[in-house]
């Protein structure tokens, strides 16, 4: 889990803006203030006029699996891991330090569920990519630990729920500080996986005013020879500015190769790092293009916006052929008499270096949107977008709130940031007014990845994620996605026993709002 520091100009303006916080862009529903959100009757509807609700299912955690403590749910991965025709589900669990798979069955509410490796050798794990990285067939793990280093997990093939899976630590990866995200896919076109991996330098959170660490890099890893053999890995930098904060591989400009997106934590920058192509010793010619970002509505002169997609999706969102971004972004400007700042795409220009257009989806504040992923929830062949929030944050601070991650904060109340998951129905054209839907508040919780699939095999897609800042209730959960003719409440929980859940904020929030404030994880108090 991270707090998201913001450049103290910037601070200073939205501190000033929340006086009388704007309500975003979307249509929300009237919610009665009796009820919670997961209570509350659903309004999403599909283009039949069937109800949209969900059912929660957990799949993993310490009630679950015999009382293994995970916590910290955070980066996942769906793949037939096994290959026995079912879908696996990986994760990593990043306060317990620990790499879990849950390998799927027959029934989706029946999993086998096995510890990879635990300890030191995956510290703070914080993001997994999975791919055949030894060319054997058989998908292996990367993972990213935000206290150490990268590791590659060997897949030990037709043995693999009762071996251990051999590893490595690349020494090339060690010593470096903070590796936060990796991903796995061909960049430099030889025909094999490579790794692109944004290492922070440091792993806790840099405070405004502080000098960063210096070290933090966005990295191209390649793999020549046997993965398993230290002298195989080789690392080359593809951006050292700021501090890093993902280094997702995209086709920006369909070409054919893969580029990469960077970005600056602090500064709150996107960066493209275009693929030029492989020299004859293999390394990668490439340039850094920064994202310029201009509004698609009218907006004051002095309109700002700032981006650093430490989560962030893309597609072609208006058919014109070209990828574009979608993430939450911070607008600013004297101006505004309330803050905006949430979800929106980013449309790419003719030119990567011309200004990308920024159209507001929407808000779920004082719920921060972390977690994006874009799948057809509804089913009507246009991109929806699925989004999660952070508890124990302080979103007008950019900073973690104090609130414990192991018990509900008496304190913690509907004006909080907490944990939220909602949606965002795309309305046919993604240029016009998305319709929020709320799927469950609750006062813990970390939504930082979504996946779907259908797994009940009933034609609509469901969603998988972990969760974190939640004690024992830390994992990894489902949500089916069910159909109804009337209106049903948007969420029936997987346990009795819970976390508090919550209605939607009042209107008022930010004038009642909890302004406690610590650089402090609660997962390192003490420390």
């Amino acid at each position: 889990m991270i707090a998201v520091p913001l450049r103290a100009a910037a601070r200073t303006l939205l501190l000033a803006a929340f006086g009388a916080m704007l309500s975003g862009c979307e249509k929300s529903a009237n919610t009665p203030a009796a009820l919670t959100v997961a209570s509350t009757p659903t309004e999403a509807q599909t283009e039949e006029g069937m109800f949209i609700f969900w059912i929660e299912h957990v799949i993993d955690d310490e009630l679950t699996n015999g009382g293994v403590r995970i916590r910290g749910g955070d980066g996942i991965a769906l793949v037939d891991i096994d290959r026995d025709g079912h879908v696996d589900v990986v994760t990593a669990q990043e306060d317990s330090n620990h790499l879990r798979i849950a390998y799927g069955t027959d029934n989706p509410n029946n999993w086998i569920l096995k510890t990879i490796a635990e300890g030191s050798v995956v510290g703070a794990i914080e993001d997994i990519a999975v791919a055949d990285l030894n060319g054997d067939g058989w998908p292996d793990i990367a993972a990213a630990c935000e206290d150490a280093h990268l590791v590659y997990f060997e897949n030990p093939g037709d043995t693999i729920r009762g071996t251990v899976w051999s590893s490595i630590i690349p020494s090339i990866t060690q010593g470096r500080g903070s590796w936060l995200r990796v991903f796995a896919a061909d960049i430099n076109g030889d025909g094999k996986p490579d790794l692109t991996a944004a290492n922070k330098g440091g792993a806790d959170i840099v405070r405004p005013g502080v000098d960063a660490p210096k070290n933090g890099a966005t990295s191209l890893i390649t793999i020549t020879g046997a993965p398993l053999d230290d002298d195989a890995w080789a690392e080359q930098v593809l951006f050292m500015e700021g501090i890093p904060n993902t280094a997702l591989p995209l086709d920006f400009d369909s070409d054919g190769d893969l580029d990469v997106l960077a970005a600056k934590r602090v500064r709150q920058q996107l960066i493209i790092i275009e693929n030029l192509g492989a020299e004859d010793n293999g390394e990668l010619r490439h340039r850094a293009i920064p994202i310029r970002i201009a509004p698609a509505f009218e907006a004051p002169e002095d309109w700002s916006a700032l981006a650093n997609a430490f989560q962030a999706d893309a597609a072609d969102m208006n058919g014109d052929g070209r990828l574009d971004l979608i993430l939450n972004v911070i607008e600013i400007s004297k101006h505004y008499a309330g803050r905006t700042a949430g979800l929106g795409w980013l449309k790419q220009p003719a030119e990567l270096s011309d200004p990308w257009l920024f159209y507001r989806i929407g808000n779920t504040l004082p719920d921060w949107v972390i977690g994006i992923h874009l799948t057809d929830i509804d089913g009507d062949g246009s991109l929806d977008v699925i989004t999660g929030g952070y508890s124990g944050i302080n979103v007008l601070a950019g900073t973690y709130s104090g609130a414990s991650r192991d018990f509900d904060e008496p304190s913690v109340n509907a004006t909080s940031s907490v944990g939220r998951i909602a949606w965002f129905q795309n309305p046919g054209n993604p240029e016009g007014e998305w319709y929020r839907h709320d799927i469950s508040r609750r006062v813990r919780g970390m939504y930082d990845m979504f996946v779907s699939y259908d797994l009940d095999r009933d034609g609509d897609l469901d969603i998988i994620a972990p969760r974190g800042n939640s004690g024992e209730f830390d994992g990894v959960f489902w949500l089916e996605q069910v159909r109804s003719q009337s209106p049903i409440p948007a969420l029936e929980p997987a346990r009795q026993n819970e976390s508090r859940h919550l209605p939607l904020p009042p209107a008022n929030w930010a004038e009642i709002y909890d302004r406690t404030e610590t650089y402090t994880a609660p997962n390192k108090v003490g420390r």
